[in-house]
């Protein structure tokens, strides 16, 4: 059994790493909106650690972003253990979140994280420890070209690692990112989604660092080209108004499912970084229907009935 001190390199290792693919990342979206910056603001949390937000808005390409880096820790609350099923003494979390709302309806919203978590005994020994994340696309209009790229660089990322990873964490993806109040409507046409990886016999937790970092380094690769293709796309305010709609179901699903906004909330996390996935616009309708045979229902049928995009 490996205790909290001889995991800390390992531990370092990770948060060096999220913290270079956020300064990436940035860097890549600023560059393409070419208007507005990446606010920083630095925060330490209460119970131990801190973290880095990163948000931009009002910009030529995103109306509102965010990309988060936490690197936290504490003592396990009851509300962890009744409500998150972690029992332990401590613990230890460090990852990267990111939500990009994009002010062009046809360019798609995108979501994203990696994180790593260790738990912990009385006398600091590791109990638990394991990676989590995924990546998936919420567009507003459906173009199979851009799901079938999305998917297919996500696949070529994983497939050495195990040709039965992409099937089974889109399929978790698909499952999880779906708003079940509304018959299991999904809030967009998924990614890869994963938790709970922990180290075993064939897969030890130094093969699974890489994994991590190989799901985290597709991310950029899989959106930046649906972007550069749709940025410039016309549209008015039909599409604004579907946009909105499509957003209020985004944000139904943050704050009734999403287990890492919830998370963030019962380990008392910074609620301006937790809630900072909200879009900036959002409607709902009574009983809205998009028209039949149109691009808006289209897209509606993708969600509610998952493809297989390759």
């Amino acid at each position: 059994m490996s205790s909290k001190e001889d995991t800390r390199s390992f531990r370092e290792a990770w948060v060096s790493f999220i913290l270079d693919l956020q300064n990436r990342i940035c860097n890549v979206m600023e560059e393409i909106d070419g208007k507005e910056k990446f606010l920083s603001e630095s925060w330490g949390r209460e119970g131990g650690g801190g973290g880095l937000t990163r948000v931009i808005a009002g910009g030529n390409f995103l109306e509102k972003g965010g990309v988060n880096t936490s690197v936290v820790e504490g003592m396990v609350t009851e509300p962890m253990r009744t409500q998150l099923k972690i029992d332990g003494h401590s613990w230890f979390a460090a990852g990267l979140s990111l939500v990009l709302h994009p002010l062009n309806p046809y360019v798609p919203t995108t979501h994203a994280n990696w994180r790593y978590f260790e738990l912990y005994d009385t006398d600091g020994q590791v109990i638990d420890r394991w990676f989590g994340g995924g990546s998936d696309l919420t567009p507003y209009y459906l173009f199979t070209d851009d799901a079938r790229h999305f998917h297919s660089t996500l696949k070529t990322a994983l497939d050495p690692f195990g040709k039965e990873r992409y099937p089974a964490y889109k399929k978790w993806c698909d499952d999880y990112f779906s708003n079940t109040h509304r018959e299991k409507e999904m809030r967009g046409i998924g990614g890869i989604f994963y938790d709970h990886l922990r180290p075993t016999a064939n897969a030890d937790i130094d093969f699974l660092m890489a994994f991590q970092r190989a799901s985290a380094e597709a991310f950029l690769p899989a959106y930046l080209p649906i972007v550069h293709k749709r940025l410039g796309h016309p549209y008015g305010p039909l599409e604004l108004e579907w946009q909105e709609i499509r957003r209020g179901r985004y944000v139904e699903f943050n704050l009734l499912h999403d287990r890492g906004t919830l998370f963030g909330l019962k380990t008392n996390g910074r609620t301006e970084s937790i809630l900072m996935s909200l879009p900036p616009r959002a409607r709902w309708g009574y009983k809205y229907e998009p028209k039949a045979g149109s691009p808006e229902a289209a897209l509606l049928d993708a969600c509610k009935h998952p493809r297989q995009w390759i």
